[in-house]
């Protein structure tokens, strides 16, 4: 929609070379981010004696190295990428998809690298856990798609919290206090509500970048027309 609004372009969908063999699994939602963040390790050690390939998107370094502490404590060998560790990100983020290997990432670290399944891990594929959702659906659904690349098998969740950045601005609303209350009945359609209300929150921030980039447009088209006497701008 933003494209048409502002060049009058519209948007083709191509289709991947390959089947696309990438599962997404169900969100989990939790009350607190200590909850949220035991459930990640938990759920990592359960991927690790499978042997399938882990790789963990954190929003911030102070996120990956968080992680990295508690994963020290359960006993797991891993490797973490982020800002501090640039100069070999490249490599670091080849090896994600061998066998038994966790790696933690910031999402902007190793864009541009292939991450190839070893041969110990082509059936069972690389696991993306997103802990936090963004600013911006694109940040997530470009940590995602690092997994189930050229019809490989992969799979992606996402762990939320109530506690998360994302809502934080929103903790008087009576959405959230809805949401939260129905978390504490540790039902499914507490975790569905607590899922939608994330997502509206991102939605609602989207929207409100969208119209701050629309309103950045509509001012450089008024300062190109008064001072049109110079020459308009390329």
């Amino acid at each position: 929609g933003e494209f048409r609004a502002v060049y009058g372009l519209s948007v083709v969908r191509v289709p991947t070379h390959r089947v696309l063999r990438r599962e997404k699994l169900p969100d989990r939602v939790f009350e607190t981010v200590a909850e949220k963040w035991q459930a990640v390790v938990d759920r990592m050690l359960a991927l690790h004696k499978k042997g399938c390939p882990v790789l963990v998107g954190t929003r911030s370094v102070a996120a990956s190295e968080h992680l990295s502490v508690l994963l020290k404590q359960a006993g797991l060998r891993h490797q973490v990428l982020n800002a501090k560790f640039d100069q070999h990100e490249a490599e670091i983020i080849a090896r994600a998809g061998e066998s038994g290997r966790i790696t933690i990432a910031t999402n902007m670290a190793g864009r541009g690298t292939d991450i190839r399944l070893g041969r110990k891990t082509r059936q069972l594929g690389l696991h993306v856990i997103l802990t936090e959702r963004h600013e911006a659906g694109r940040i997530d659904r470009q940590l995602a798609g690092r997994c189930g690349r050229q019809g490989d098998p992969g799979c992606y969740e996402t762990f939320v919290s109530m506690e998360d950045p994302l809502v934080q601005d929103q903790t008087r609303s009576w959405g959230y206090q809805w949401a939260c209350y129905t978390l504490g009945t540790r039902t499914k359609f507490g975790q569905w509500a607590g899922s939608c209300f994330i997502r509206k929150a991102q939605r609602k921030i989207e929207r409100a970048h969208a119209h701050i980039r629309h309103d950045l447009l509509k001012m450089d088209e008024q300062q190109n027309e008064l001072l049109a006497f110079s020459g308009r701008s390329e």
